[in-house]
């Protein structure tokens, strides 16, 4: 006789009264405690209605697998199996909850200092405002009161903000001073570029040839994943990142560590650029707006400047040479140039020409002298701007899809750009298109190209990440490496040589920032 719930020989069996089904006790009893009613008939049913059986004390028959010494180590083996794979899977669990907790008491430490030094912000301004209010009244006009003037005064300032017909912004202009100064820096920049040799320290062809996957980190959240931008301070190993989760994060490759996470922006930070001038950082975003940090000795980078002279998101940013002004790039088909230390923006361009429904510009980059400066548009138009008087003086044509990317030649003269159909490269001193690569499929977009410092090297990405050694209009430009394919992961959207090309640094839509380079003997991939 089988129980009516688990269809087995009960152990302590019990009837109905009402419909003489045999159950188990304890199967019942839960059950009758949880509904009430009879599991197999539906009618009410209490305890009163269960009778106790009195049986023989059966005795249960081994499992087939049991019968045998084969089938009991078989037993043992499965067993032995799934003990070892829940062991495997609790030190996975426990390894990732420690690298959150870390997470945290780094992001809980990081907190406590930036408040720590906001309160300390906080006491010097009262203490700079109470020692104005004491001053003032000094040298306030007679019979107006202290706070009206300084109301006044405030008004004034904002009432007096230059605007042209329609209510638009005037801009300052760039002021001959600058143009002196930009000129001045070319001129130096042009000379030494003669007299310049390829560094020793310079990675070889060779090692290149060699690079592979040395490490990989998830940076930012996982809710928001992607990396967009990546750049790489020149002075230090520390890289940059900007990501769809809003966020642009400060990255220590040496230790492995994340240095600083700067919060701010709305959405999505498109273009990250470090400037190596009193540790200054630069950031785009989909918000529309610019924001411009400094950092100080512990890794703490605090706002100087939000700009706000865009319409539409920011794609690009670019440093000049001097350190002393960049370029914004933004989809309402407008750059704007600024000044880094008043963060004012002297000169903002409206349109490549007179034309009506003009793209807009997609990536950005200054020439290495200074004086020029490459757009591409999201109408697969490469622009070439004259500095100076901020004038259209070339367009190359000839893409197909938005311009993902430029990257000028440290020697002056090559121009790589990317789009849907790959990548092309134009000759600047006859300006023309001397040879193409259309290394992926034709949905497959090139998101990124990017020439090191020397020039010597060209990398280029899209579903993978491919290495040319640079030749000249009619040498051959050589595939020396093919980095494994990330498209399984997600699409690679950035690329950025390390110093002397002795890394490289690659930013994917999988949140992962991994670093290429020669493998450290003794040392396992991540």
């Amino acid at each position: 006789m089988f129980c009516a719930i688990s269809g087995v020989t009960p152990e302590e069996p019990v009837v109905s009264k009402r419909s003489g089904l045999l159950f188990e006790r304890r199967l019942i009893e839960r059950h009758i405690s949880e509904y009430g009613k009879c599991p197999v008939t539906g009618e009410p049913l209490t305890m009163e209605d269960i009778v106790s059986v009195k049986t023989n004390k059966a005795v249960k028959p081994r499992p087939v697998q049991a019968a045998s010494i084969p089938g009991m180590l078989g037993l043992f083996q499965n067993e032995w199996d799934a003990l070892m794979l829940s062991n495997f899977a609790l030190e996975q669990q426990l390894h990732t909850a420690r690298q959150e907790l870390s997470h945290a008491l780094y992001q809980h430490d990081a907190a406590c200092r930036v408040i720590a030094r906001v309160k300390k912000e906080r006491d010097e301004a009262r203490a700079l405002l109470a020692q104005a209010e004491r001053q003032i009244p000094l040298n306030a006009p007679a019979g107006v009161p202290v706070n009206a003037s300084v109301i006044s005064n405030g008004k004034r300032a904002a009432e007096e903000e230059d605007l042209g017909p329609g209510g638009k912004r005037i801009r300052p202009g760039i002021s001959a001073a600058i143009i002196e100064e930009l000129t001045e820096c070319n001129a130096v920049l042009s000379g030494q570029r003669k007299k310049r040799q390829i560094p020793p320290t310079l990675a070889s062809k060779e090692s290149l040839m060699s690079y592979t996957q040395i490490s990989s980190h998830p940076l930012h959240k996982t809710n928001k994943p992607g990396i967009l931008s990546v750049d790489i301070h020149p002075t230090k190993d520390v890289i940059a990142t900007g990501g769809v989760d809003t966020n642009s994060i400060i990255f220590d490759r040496s230790s492995g560590q994340i240095l600083s996470t700067l919060s701010g922006h709305t959405k999505k930070v498109t273009c990250v650029k470090f400037v190596p001038r009193d540790e200054l950082f630069i950031t785009g975003s989909g918000d529309k707006t610019v924001r411009v940090w400094r950092g100080s000795e512990n890794d703490d980078y605090s706002c100087l400047h939000v700009l706000k002279d865009h319409t539409a998101e920011v794609q690009a940013v670019s440093v000049h040479a001097t350190h002393n002004y960049f370029v914004t790039a933004s989809m309402d088909a407008t750059w704007c140039f600024y000044d880094i230390t008043s963060g004012m923006c002297l000169s903002q361009v409206q349109k490549a020409d007179d034309s009506a429904g003009e793209d807009g510009y997609t990536s950005a980059a200054f020439h290495p002298d200074g004086l020029i400066l490459g757009t591409g548009t999201s109408g697969a138009a490469v622009r070439i701007w004259d500095v100076k008087t901020q004038t259209n003086v070339a367009t190359f044509d000839g893409h197909v899809g938005p311009v993902t990317a430029i990257s000028f030649s440290e020697n002056g003269y090559f121009l790589a750009t990317a789009a849907r159909d790959g990548v092309k490269l134009w000759d600047l001193r006859k300006l023309k298109n001397f040879r193409s690569f259309s290394p992926y499929e034709p949905n497959t977009p090139t998101n990124s190209v990017e020439f090191d410092h020397s020039g010597a090297y060209l990398a280029i990405a899209g579903s993978d990440i491919r290495i040319y050694n640079v030749g000249s209009v009619k040498q051959e430009w050589d595939c020396i490496n093919t980095l494994p394919d990330l498209s399984g992961t997600d699409r690679i959207t950035s690329v950025k040589f390390g110093v002397d090309a002795k890394y490289l640094a690659v930013g994917t839509m999988d949140r992962n920032l991994r670093f290429f380079g020669l493998p450290v003997a003794g040392a396992e991939e991540p």
